[in-house]
């Protein structure tokens, strides 16, 4: 047990249990319910004997009457004990009962004289013993770093927090369900590498000590996707989780989770039509719209079809500046007031023009096309301009929600794109075996891949990213 000092209800709730044990558990064992609560109200049927468990949430003693109620994963149901309709035992058991306690119960549905449903209690078996008070619920967990930090107490007292990650749930499953649907193959890739690729980005190193070994769990699982393209699997996806060793904030948190989705012989304009469809899908399933309501006016539309710009368009319509006209792309820049480093090639500088005035503007769904090739070294180039790569970048609300290319197939460009990458890197290496699939014949291929934490913000309205991932990266207590 956790020592600290203990207050009056601590010390009064450990001074219960330990009576409790002088004869019976007051850590139960198993409970068989006949119905979820949900389930339970939705047919009530008034007369009916049920079992359910749950946590108790409120408790009003009036005498010889007692009135609780009682909450599961799904429903909330109000439970009244008599004195003379349950045992004495029984009685006392529910009058030592907290707030908190959980507990599984047997009884007969009725409705009270105030028209309320109700279950009437004839025994009740004390499952779990709640040492720690719930906060009161007019108070509720307000506190932002206790609500992360202790998920588990979050969830009990914030009903709205618990419906979020339910809605969570729901949307990772109608995306799992459209794809199985239309014959892609769920995988599952290694989360533990040798070698760091298949995005840029600062991997988490650690050591295999049974092959001796330095690993790194992956940034991104798209090179192992590609290779099951060489094998033959025509379309997969894995729903992944993946670590990038960078900054935290209401954007980032360097343990995410990412749906990579590969389709053979289809190229980077069918992943947009996916990406509309696969999106639209969750909505309209999940929260029975494709309008999102923002207040103030502001509602995001994703139903299809949705804007696609080049970047060069886009920069031209948010700054008034067609970069391709220009004289000299780094002043243009400096005139616009992008910061950028010295040295940066002018397709690194279009990029931060693009990063610092185009994308904040971007909130209805927006696909951004023509990246320079040079920033995108897993990308074909589009056949009639080889300095523009065939990939997207979909916008919402001013944010990237979504990634994906026409991938490249050709083991000699990819080597080449591979080495310009690592040049003067010590500590990065060429992905051979990648290059040995590809040798072998990898299909013309389209690739996306979707940030399922952004976008379970947009649909359930949340700012944070911390506020839609159960367990939030932070900093050790008393750090």
């Amino acid at each position: 047990m956790i020592t600290e000092d203990l207050n009056e209800q601590m010390q009064l709730r450990r001074d219960k249990c330990t009576e409790l044990k002088g004869t019976m558990e007051p850590y139960g064992r198993r409970f068989d319910s006949t119905h979820s609560i949900a389930d339970m109200l939705a047919d009530f049927k008034e007369g009916e004997t049920v079992k359910v468990a749950g946590r108790m949430m409120a408790f009003r003693s009036h005498g010889k009457t007692i009135f609780a109620d009682v909450k599961d994963q799904n429903g909330r149901i109000q439970l009244y004990i008599g004195k003379g309709k349950i045992s004495d035992a029984g009685f006392d058991l529910f009058s030592q009962l907290d707030i908190g306690d959980l507990i599984g119960i047997e009884g007969e549905l009725f409705v009270t004289k105030r028209g309320e449903n109700s279950i009437r209690v004839a025994e009740v078996t004390l499952l779990a013993k709640s040492l720690r008070p719930l906060p009161e619920k007019w108070h509720g967990l307000k506190d932002v770093e206790m609500r992360y930090r202790q998920r588990y107490l979050d969830l009990i007292v914030n009903e709205d927090v618990r419906e979020l990650f339910q809605t969570r749930i729901k949307i990772i499953s109608s995306m799992r369900t459209y794809l199985d649907q239309q014959g892609y193959l769920e995988v599952e890739t290694p989360m533990m590498q040798s070698l760091a690729g298949g995005a840029v980005a600062k991997p988490f190193e650690t050591y295999y000590e049974a092959l001796s070994t330095p690993m790194y769990l992956r940034i991104a699982p798209e090179l192992y996707l590609k290779r099951l393209l060489v094998g033959g699997f025509e379309k997969v996806y894995e729903i992944n989780r993946s670590f990038r060793n960078e900054g935290i904030s209401r954007k980032h948190n360097p343990e995410f989770t990412m749906i990579e989705i590969y389709a053979a012989y289809q190229d980077y304009q069918d992943m947009m039509d996916l990406t509309e469809n696969i999106i639209a899908n969750a909505a309209q399933q999940v929260l029975g719209t494709t309008t999102i309501d923002y207040g103030e006016g502001k509602q995001i539309n994703l139903a299809a079809p949705w804007t696609r710009m080049t970047m060069h368009e886009s920069i031209k319509k948010i700054t008034g500046v067609d970069l391709t006209q220009v004289a000299s792309i780094p002043q243009a820049a400096k005139e616009l007031g992008v910061h950028f480093e010295e040295g940066s090639t002018d397709d690194a500088i279009v990029n931060e023009v693009f990063e610092a005035k185009v994308e904040s503007e971007l909130i209805q769904p927006t696909f951004i096309t023509e990246y320079p090739a040079s920033l995108c070294p897993l990308s074909k180039t589009k056949k009639d301009n080889p300095n523009v790569a065939e990939r997207f970048e979909l916008f919402v609300l001013g944010q990237e929600l979504a990634n994906a290319y026409s991938e490249l197939n050709d083991p000699e460009i990819q080597l080449e794109n591979f080495k310009k990458q690592v040049e003067g890197q010590e500590d990065k290496a060429v992905d051979k075996d990648y290059i040995r699939a590809l040798e072998y014949g990898m299909p013309p291929a389209g690739g996306l891949g979707i940030g399922i934490d952004r976008l379970i913000m947009l649909l359930t309205r949340s700012e944070n990213i911390r506020e839609v991932i159960l367990f939030p990266q932070l900093k050790p207590e008393g750090i």
